[in-house]
C-alpha cells in the first residue's frame, strides 16, 4: 500500500522501508517521526517538497517531486526579493504550511 497526500507529491511505500531513520534526520519540517520502533509519516501537510528524504532514503521507499512545492517558492522569493514565499509569481497567497 502506497500512501499519497493531496496537498503535495510526497509518497511513502512501507514495503521496502528499513526503518533507518534517515528521513527523520534530514527533514527540515519534521514530517517523519518515530512511532514506537517504526518511522512513519506524521505530518504530511508540512512537507515542503525539498527532496531531502528521497535523496537520503537507502531503500527508495520515499518519493517526492522536488522543485514543485514550498522549497521552490522560498527560493523564488529569495531570488526576486519578495519578503514572503507565494504559490506563484502572480499570486499573493502564501503556499508554505505554517
Amino acid at each position: 500500500m502506497i500512501d499519497s497526500y493531496a496537498t503535495n507529491t510526497l509518497r511513502f511505500n512501507p514495503d521496502p522501508f528499513n526503518n533507518c531513520g534517515m528521513c527523520m534526520l534530514v527533514c527540515p519540517h519534521a514530517v517523519f517521526e518515530e512511532d514506537g520502533r517504526k518511522v512513519r509519516v506524521a505530518r504530511p501537510g508540512s512537507c515542503m517538497e525539498c527532496g531531502a528524504c528521497r535523496l537520503n532514503c537507502p531503500t527508495g521507499a520515499i518519493a517526492v517531486e522536488s522543485g514543485v512545492g514550498c522549497a521552490t517558492a522560498m527560493i523564488f522569493a529569495a531570488l526576486t526579493g519578495r519578503k514572503e514565499a507565494t504559490c506563484g509569481p502572480d499570486s499573493d497567497l502564501p503556499c508554505c504550511p505554517r
